[in-house]
């Protein structure tokens, strides 16, 4: 897949990402061959594979949930840089 300079440009950004001059061409050939590959996964058929299938047989890894001591407040607390009422306090991140 051919990727434009302006791809670059915009996929940097995005990724917040700073590309120095002498690594453009790289960068844009490396973009393509990942996009280009991408691109094929396409032609795979999957018409009988569901949507949920594993290449390993997979199982539940989670514990059993039971009531166990935690924390209390207080220690849950005591690194919070910023604290209210009990609670973690956070900076507003919204307007409005």
């Amino acid at each position: 897949m051919k990727v434009t300079e302006q791809d670059l440009r915009t996929t940097a950004h995005l990724s917040r990402l700073s590309i120095p001059a002498e690594e453009k061409e790289e960068a844009l050939k490396t973009l393509g061959d990942f996009l280009t590959y991408v691109d094929n996964l396409s032609n795979v058929d999957t018409e009988h594979v569901q949507p949920t299938t594993y290449a390993l047989p997979i199982e539940n890894v989670f514990r059993a949930d039971e009531v166990r001591p935690s924390l209390s407040n207080e220690a849950a607390l005591s690194n919070a840089p910023l604290s209210e009422d009990g609670y973690f306090k956070v900076p507003k991140v919204l307007e409005g």
